[in-house]
């Protein structure tokens, strides 16, 4: 007699479009791992602003429809799949990336993009690590290739990514000077690596910058809304300087004299371009920073998996992040 297949709620999408897209349904098929594949209940989700990209059909990669989304989940190994002998069930574990989608009970991954999540680290925060800490470490190493004692603007810091970005910029020797656009938001930025904070909702904000850096200017910007701020960024940098655009939402003209001039540089990143070797170098850099405790992600939003689609709307359309947006399961 044939075993029933496990059903479990996931959100599906079947349309690109608004929010209102997101379905959750009550009886999708557990998936069952292949080789080298693991198979994660899901404790809790990542909601990155990418997710919503995808979502509505304007990003460049389209998946498949219907689909799951959600790339960054922690929870613990339910199956494993032949020659994914590092992992056994009940292992704590997050992920950087998932097969068949993360806003699920149960996700499925492939074993090297899974990690152990250590004691200290509950669910919640593991969930926050993927997306935002492989995507400022990409940012900052790998792009910027930053050096002890450079200065870095975090433009837009009190988000996952951009405190992602204070906390390996401060542990790697940097200056570290953040923005964001609440009270509590700068809070947050200083307790997380920066050494100065800004209110880039204030209108005169980046003349306060340049009085505070004088005239070398700063050597890397990491950069969460170019479409707003690139040509602020530009007149910022110092000679060499290298702004790395990390988000995006529209277009912007910029003078490319102000490039010239100082021989700056504009680096876009994007973790969709990484290779197998980079997912494991930036891991043990991050599970360093896990065993020596600067890596310490700090959980903004919850909601239940039944409120996505307000997840989903108030990434976009909300006053301000303070840490990470997490869908709990």
């Amino acid at each position: 007699m044939a075993t029933r297949q496990k059903l479990m709620r996931a959100v599906r999408v079947f349309e690109f479009g608004g929010p209102e897209v997101l379905k959750l349904q009550l009886d999708v098929a557990v998936p069952i791992p292949k080789d080298n594949q693991v198979l994660i209940k899901v404790h809790a989700c990542g909601v990155n602003p990418v997710e919503t990209y995808i979502r509505s059909g304007t990003y460049s990669r389209k998946p498949l429809l219907p689909y799951t989304p959600g790339s960054d989940v922690a929870g613990v190994i339910e199956a494993v799949g032949d020659n994914a002998s590092a992992f056994k069930k009940g292992d704590r574990v997050f992920t950087s990336s998932t097969i068949s989608g993360g806003y699920a009970e149960y996700a499925l991954a492939a074993d090297h993009t899974v990690y152990k999540l250590p004691e200290k680290l509950d669910f919640k925060q593991g969930a926050a690590i993927g997306i935002p800490y492989f995507t400022a470490y990409r940012a900052l190493i790998h792009s910027a290739r930053v050096k002890a004692g450079e200065s870095v603007l975090v433009h837009g810091a009190s988000g996952g990514v951009g405190l992602a970005a204070c906390q390996i910029a401060r542990a790697y020797g940097l200056k570290v000077l953040g923005t964001a656009g609440t009270e509590e938001g700068q809070k947050v930025v200083l307790q997380n690596g920066a050494h100065e904070v800004f209110n880039h909702r204030e209108v005169n904000y980046i003349d306060k910058i340049k009085t505070y850096v004088g005239e070398k200017g700063i050597d890397v910007i990491i950069e969460m809304l170019a479409n707003v701020n690139l040509s602020k960024d530009l007149s910022l940098l110092s000679q060499g300087g290298r702004v790395i655009v990390v988000g995006n939402r529209g277009t912007i003209e910029i003078n490319p004299r102000d490039i010239m001039i100082k021989e700056s540089s504009i680096i876009g990143v994007t973790l969709f371009a990484i290779t197998k070797e980079e997912f494991q170098q930036y891991a043990a850099a991050l599970q360093a920073g896990m065993e020596i405790g600067w890596l310490k992600p700090v959980i903004g939003s919850q909601y239940p998996l039944e409120k996505v689609a307000q997840a989903h709307e108030n990434i976009i359309h909300g006053s301000g992040a303070t840490g990470k947006m997490i869908l709990l399961l």
